[in-house]
């Protein structure tokens, strides 16, 4: 008689390895990931009936009864005592499949995912906007969260999360966090927006911004004396300011740069970086501090100019991608091969490596 597969059990196994991720498919045995590696488990091929079964255990009572004839729908599990879980139900060649991500209970600190130095500088900013940005699994999350906690503990604010769905549960330290969820507690990011600005925020956190409408609602708000976190799916500080004025007509560009200059203070690009020598992953960060030089770039829409001002200025503590990746090694946390399969500019690390450049020993310290 074959086992049957119960997904609470295998939930609780895959965060004692700690994996990240799980993927659960019809004809395949479960796949983990690991250090950002994918692992298949050693566990019979998944049936339709095991996923079905898995899904009608753990989806919410709202969606239960429907969840079977949808296509692609994101909702949250929790197993007291042991993690949160994001979980992703969606169909492949007919077939449905899951995709879970784990958010576990204890926020790090910024210390503990080794972060530059920066960090609560960057995040002790009355007003304006902030960008954390970089690919999906890429921890931008944990960051954001991260730096979420460093103000609840530190400061005396009212922090509005808005999500979809809520991830990272806060307790209310030196401030009051009110955590809002999409389609359970406020209808979309540009209604969270609107009406958080009635609920006395001082720090407004967008889970992700995917259009103009709620890039433009994250500015207003930005503007009228609050502090705005939200991400991107962007690789750098120059692909970020791109990416957000290219979110609105040409006719508008202008006014959205003008705006952009007044209300953004820093992107933070992230890439976790493998370290076999350690068995587990470091973050890489490229900074980019919002000086009066850049807001004239801005507005110019000179955006190329400004990787140079990153590179080369040491007073801002402005960071690079390379230059973080070379601090990485430098500390021994992770080897130049490492660095350099992460890169986005191999020759240009392969010159700091070499000390080509005037800067290279502030990129060390």
């Amino acid at each position: 008689m074959d086992e049957i597969f119960s997904i609470i059990q295998f939930l609780k196994q895959a965060v004692k390895t700690g994996a990240s991720d799980e993927h659960l498919m019809v004809g395949h045995a479960p796949y983990l990931r690991i250090n950002g590696f994918i692992k298949k488990a050693n566990t019979a091929p998944m049936s339709k009936e095991d996923i079905d079964n898995a899904i009608l255990d753990i989806a919410p009572t709202t969606i239960r009864d429907k969840i079977l004839t949808l296509c692609d729908v994101d909702f949250m599990y929790e197993i007291r005592g042991c993690s949160r879980f994001r979980i992703n139900y969606n169909r492949q060649l007919g077939m449905p499949a899951l995709v879970i991500r784990n958010i576990p209970y204890r926020i790090p600190t910024l210390e503990e995912l080794s972060l530059p130095d920066i960090m609560p500088s960057i995040i002790d900013q009355q007003n304006g906007i902030i960008l954390v940005t970089g690919p999906t699994g890429c921890g931008k999350s944990t960051t954001i969260a991260s730096l979420i906690n460093h103000i609840n503990e530190t400061k005396a604010k009212h922090i509005i999360t808005l999500e979809d769905p809520v991830e990272y549960v806060f307790e209310c330290k030196n401030s009051i966090i009110s955590q809002r969820q999409l389609g359970v507690d406020t209808k979309s990011f540009t209604d969270g927006i609107k009406f958080a600005l009635r609920q006395d925020p001082d720090v407004i956190f967008i889970g992700e911004i995917r259009d103009k409408e709620t890039m433009a609602a994250a500015l207003k708000a930005s503007e009228t004396g609050h502090l705005v976190l939200s991400t991107l799916h962007t690789n750098d500080a120059v692909q970020t300011i791109n990416r957000v004025v290219n979110m609105f007509d040409e006719a508008n560009r202008y006014l959205i740069r003008k705006q952009l200059s007044e209300t953004l203070r820093a992107t933070i690009a992230q890439k976790l970086v493998y370290s076999e020598k350690r068995q587990k992953r470091f973050p890489a960060c490229e900074i980019m501090v919002v000086t009066s030089t850049i807001k004239d770039y801005l507005v110019k829409d000179n955006t190329d100019k400004i990787y140079d001002i990153l590179r080369d200025n040491t007073i801002d503590d402005m960071v690079t991608m390379n230059s973080s990746l070379a601090t990485l090694v430098n500390n021994e946390f992770i080897s130049q091969e490492e660095a350099i399969k992460c890169s986005n500019d191999v020759q240009e690390l392969e010159k700091i490596f070499r000390g080509v450049y005037l800067g290279t020993k502030a990129y060390y310290e």
